[in-house]
């Protein structure tokens, strides 16, 4: 299977990465040029990435075809491009649904809507797809854990809840920068707030039965420090404000 890559932006770069890590079986992978820098070091690092000269040259050597751009990108390009019947389209483009791609391809293809996330240069996390696609599902489990949603208006609830990863690792920036203001040495600082972070979200994932608010209710006393830290956010507003954030990047989604 001959695989392409239309946008080479840091969630094509990750999942290339994840697919050349993982034992997924495929002949090569075609990207595009828009992105120099990364298509060039996609190349260096693995034998079977290949750079195209265009979007089209990825279309028409690839079998399943990955669209990674930006949605203003998106919209402008797809029309201008000619796919194949029968080819595979997965789509990574937040805010180009369903029917739009269906009418922007103009063929009888096969299209799936994919919300992978940077772990999976790992061979980890959650990748929501939508439709359900067997092949599509078995290709992103070796490289995660692949998630079938089969109404697309409840896929955008995966896609928002996406919207608040740079929320979490600006969370970790400035917990780690507190710590440096306090003399600190930054790598023991990002080390220990990056293992902390990642054991407690372990320790909710290996008991995911159990109730997200059992945890917060366990992990702190009355009185104590993490009573304190949950109760001045609580009263400040801070979970409130990020909810209203989040319904708004919901509604964006359409």
């Amino acid at each position: 299977m001959k695989l392409g890559f239309i946008g080479t932006g840091n969630i094509s770069s990750d999942v290339i990465t994840g697919i050349c890590n993982s034992k997924i079986s495929f002949k090569k992978i075609n990207i595009s040029p828009r992105n120099k820098t990364k298509a060039k070091n996609l190349k260096k690092k693995f034998k079977k990435v290949v750079i195209a000269k265009s979007n089209q040259e990825v279309i028409d050597n690839s079998d399943w075809v990955f669209l990674g751009v930006l949605p203003e990108v998106g919209k402008k390009i797809l029309p201008k491009l000619k796919f194949r019947n029968k080819q595979t389209i997965i789509s990574f483009i937040s805010t180009i649904n369903y029917s739009q791609l269906k009418k922007k391809t103009k063929k009888k293809v096969k299209i799936v809507r994919a919300i992978p996330m940077p772990p999976a240069r790992l061979g980890k996390g959650p990748i929501v797809i939508f439709p359900p696609n067997k092949s599509v599902k078995n290709f992103f489990n070796k490289m995660g854990t692949t998630i079938e949603i089969k109404n697309e208006n409840l896929s955008n609830n995966f896609w928002a809840i996406s919207g608040t990863m740079a929320s979490f690792y600006e969370l970790l920036n400035l917990l780690s920068n507190w710590m440096v203001k306090k003399s600190l040495n930054r790598i023991q600082a990002q080390n220990y707030i990056t293992s902390l972070y990642s054991a407690l979200a372990e320790l909710a994932a290996v008991n995911s039965n159990k109730p997200l608010k059992n945890f917060v209710k366990e992990s702190q006393t009355p009185g104590g420090l993490n009573w304190q830290g949950v109760n001045e956010l609580r009263k400040a507003g801070y979970y409130k404000f990020f909810e209203k954030t989040l319904n708004n990047i919901r509604k964006r989604l359409g």
